[in-house]
């Protein structure tokens, strides 16, 4: 009897250990929204207007490159890219970083004040859903991220103009205007902002394996809340080439932000939620074969 306990209690523990990880679905932020992405080399000189209701989804993505579980995630959006529902914006983990060049310590303090959980790999969709982990919860990566980049955001029928022309080879002049409803806006602090990308960039010491990085976030600069304005901006430098590209983010947060506790810091493939399942019906079994039937105890 102790034996064939042994050998079902070793069998329930061993499943456990290879049990796939569960699935995250998408999660309101409570953060507000992102959104806009109009954008332009900052080679080159470009003026465009756009409809609220056009605009592709901002996906921002936290990401490493040592995070191996983030080149699945990093590929589907690509893919849904392609279909031009959407606009990446990877942020580099930078701090206590040791392996990643590519992030910066004001960018990670953004990402863990705005959203909380700094894992790799997390994406954020319009600064308002986020997806933790590399699982998908809705068939795969790429249907669960299409259905995502396709929530509307209720933006309502305004528009926004965008211009930025180069003064120098390392300055240009960004304006701005932005007709929106006033319903949208209730509530909110409007903060405009110019997000500098580095198209790609090479580090062929990532050990995920890419070499090539793409849709690297530099810095973030606050424009104010002006509907509408101008600003000379110098242009950072890119990490390599001169592939720097200037882009017009607006951000809405809410005047009451609620304060939520932080959560676990684990890795998304590495979070075991299963074991907890697996440990209980362990004990359960264990308390099944050390019970015996009254007949059968000893006084």
């Amino acid at each position: 009897m102790k034996r064939a306990f042994t050998v079902l209690l070793s069998a329930v523990m061993m499943a456990s250990l290879f049990h796939p990880a569960s699935a995250l679905p998408a999660e309101p932020t409570e953060a507000g929204m992102v959104f806009g992405g109009q954008w332009a080399p900052a080679n080159n000189t470009s003026a465009q207007v756009t409809e609220l209701g056009d605009l592709k989804t901002v996906v921002e993505v936290f990401t490493a490159t040592w995070c191996t579980n983030c080149v699945d995630v990093e590929h589907a959006l690509e893919d849904v890219q392609a279909a031009g529902l959407l606009q990446q914006y990877h942020v580099h983990r930078s701090i206590g970083e040791t392996q990643d060049p590519f992030g910066t310590d004001e960018l990670d303090q953004r990402w863990k004040d705005k959203y909380g959980h700094d894992s790799p790999p997390t994406v954020v969709l319009n600064g308002s859903m986020k997806k933790i982990g590399s699982v998908a919860d809705d068939g795969t990566l790429e249907n669960e991220f299409t259905n995502l980049a396709n929530t509307d955001l209720d933006l309502g029928n305004g528009t926004t103009s965008f211009s930025w022309t180069p003064t120098g080879a390392q300055s240009g002049t960004v304006a701005w205007n932005l007709d929106i409803g006033e319903q949208v806006l209730e509530g909110h602090d409007l903060h405009v902002t110019v997000w500098w990308v580095e198209a790609h960039a090479d580090f062929e010491e990532g050990t995920n394996g890419l070499g090539t990085y793409p849709h690297i976030v530099h810095a973030i600069v606050d424009l104010g809340d002006a509907l509408n304005g101008t600003a000379s901006l110098t242009v950072p430098e890119a990490h390599d080439g001169s592939d720097m590209e200037v882009h017009l983010i607006y951000e809405l947060s809410p005047l009451e932000m609620m304060v939520n506790p932080a959560p676990p810091l684990v890795d998304d493939d590495e979070a075991m939620p299963w074991v907890s399942a697996w440990s209980s019906m362990a004990v359960a079994v264990a308390v099944a074969f050390t019970r015996r039937p009254p007949h059968l105890q000893q006084d």
